[in-house]
């Protein structure tokens, strides 16, 4: 995707005259929204990926005209799209291909998608302009929602998805109404959606439990304002975009900008990037480490956690031995899903969630275990795996069995790097009965020696 020239020490940005993208007209569509917030003006989407086009109905719910905006000009026309069909405004226009910079100029919002880097379509030149509001898709989402909903808010190079799944399940155990999603796949929107369409006195929803990128923190969020906030880690990953690791560690910690003193910080111990920017934030909320006290520690070998935080209130032991998700990982997954859901204040405490433990199910693909046959070998689908740390954690947690490993990810090999990474796979994938790689992991010349197969059936 070509961004168009701007000349940014002109004020007026001229631009070329774009070649004839695919537009489809403002179209009129029905609805049945009561807060109509936005109703005569103007928002603007860009990036029509899953976040994009819910933003684009939460926009259409809350009464605005919308312009979708995407360089990829394979997409369909949302006007097809049954999911925008129940919804009303004035009016929706899908943009495809290059555009018109002043489709974005002249919008009174534009909502830009976690994708979307800020270096194109001039965005960070209108996040410098006076009276132009610019908004990630999790702000935007946010602001819509009730401000009863408490939020818990969890990001990391790895483990979110499943701390994030683990405390929503925590929640639903005690009854508790919970939104679980964000970059886990069911955007924020979507939560703010099924608020803004329904009578006010129908919203039930109590918590949301939103796993965050960092790309979702580029843009400074406002209404996006968390009761709990957790960094799990920060290892090397993403790095084509962040470029140094401080960076990197920015986006994280800029969960905790909107925090108060009366709520819960928990992030990795002993990071230095992340001690570094934490501390533009560190009068702002109560902080509690994953690995240090104030916070929780866990012994894996007697499989507890224990919890000191006096700020709050907490000191609590978690019993982890009744776990079925595999992995010694698990019991910090659990162990930081179990403290902030404590954090939340919603009647929960860390003694309740005991009984939760053995029922906590991960995410699918993520060390999930699909099979166990009468020769006593497991079948592990971990093809979820972002990066080779998370595989590397997942592993460590099959020593001493006998395995079928389902592998999958995608090699990121920055400029000047020789290697993948892959490398240090081998010695926890050694001993195991067959490795099966999926995707962008058909590297396997590391993997020689390895009885292995690729997706497509062919042993290597």
């Amino acid at each position: 995707m070509e961004l168009l020239p701007l000349n940014y020490g002109n004020k007026t940005l001229p631009l070329k005259s774009p070649p004839s993208p695919k537009i489809t007209c403002f179209r009129t569509i029905r609805a049945c929204s009561p807060r109509q917030d936005l109703k005569g003006r103007t928002v603007a989407v860009v990036g029509l990926g899953i976040s994009g086009k819910a933003a684009a109905r939460l926009a259409l719910a809350r009464g605005a005209s919308v312009v979708g905006i995407d360089q990829d000009e394979s997409l369909s026309s949302l006007e097809h799209d049954p999911s925008f069909m129940v919804l009303n405004s004035t009016g929706f226009k899908t943009v495809l291909g290059n555009f018109d910079w002043n489709l974005l100029n002249d919008a009174d919002v534009v909502v830009v998608s976690p994708g979307v880097p800020l270096e194109k379509y001039g965005l960070s030149y209108l996040l410098q302009s006076q009276g132009k509001q610019v908004m990630s898709e999790l702000d935007f989402a946010a602001e819509a929602l009730p401000k009863s909903v408490k939020i818990l808010a969890v990001t990391g190079t790895n483990g979110k998805s499943t701390t994030v799944t683990f405390a929503g399940q925590m929640l639903n155990h005690f009854g508790i109404d919970t939104f679980v999603g964000g970059n886990l796949g069911t955007s924020l929107s979507e939560a703010a959606i099924q608020h803004v369409t329904s009578p006010a006195q129908e919203c039930k929803l109590k918590v949301a439990v939103v796993e965050v990128s960092s790309y979702q923190m580029a843009i400074p969020c406002v209404y996006f304002r968390s009761s709990v906030s957790v960094v799990l880690n920060l290892t090397p990953d993403h790095l084509e975009r962040h470029k140094t690791m401080l960076d990197y560690a920015e986006h994280k910690c800029r969960l905790f900008s909107h925090m108060t003193n009366a709520k819960l910080g928990l992030l990795s111990f002993g990071n230095q990037h992340l001690d570094e920017a934490v501390k533009k934030y560190w009068n702002k909320f109560n902080p509690a480490w994953i690995g240090a006290f104030p916070g929780l520690e866990i012994d894996t070998e007697a499989k507890i956690a224990t919890f000191k935080v006096p700020d709050i209130g907490i000191e609590s032991q978690l019993q982890l031995g009744s776990m079925r998700a595999m992995g010694k990982h698990n019991y910090y997954n659990a162990a930081v899903a179990a403290l902030s859901v404590a954090g939340l204040d919603v009647s929960v405490h860390i003694e309740d969630i005991n009984s939760t433990i053995e029922k906590l199910r991960p995410p699918p693909h993520r060390m999930q275990v699909v099979h166990k046959d009468i020769h006593g070998v497991t079948w592990v689908d971990d093809s979820k795996a972002t990066n080779v740390e998370a595989t590397y954690a997942g592993l460590m947690g099959l020593k001493g069995q006998k395995s079928v490993i389902l592998l999958g990810g995608l090699a990121k090999v920055l400029v000047g790097q020789v290697s993948n990474g892959f490398e240090e796979l081998i010695e926890p994938l050694t001993g195991h009965r067959c490795v099966i790689t999926v995707r962008e992991m058909l590297l396997l010349d590391t993997f020689r020696g390895f009885r292995s197969h690729d997706s497509s059936g062919v042993v290597r």
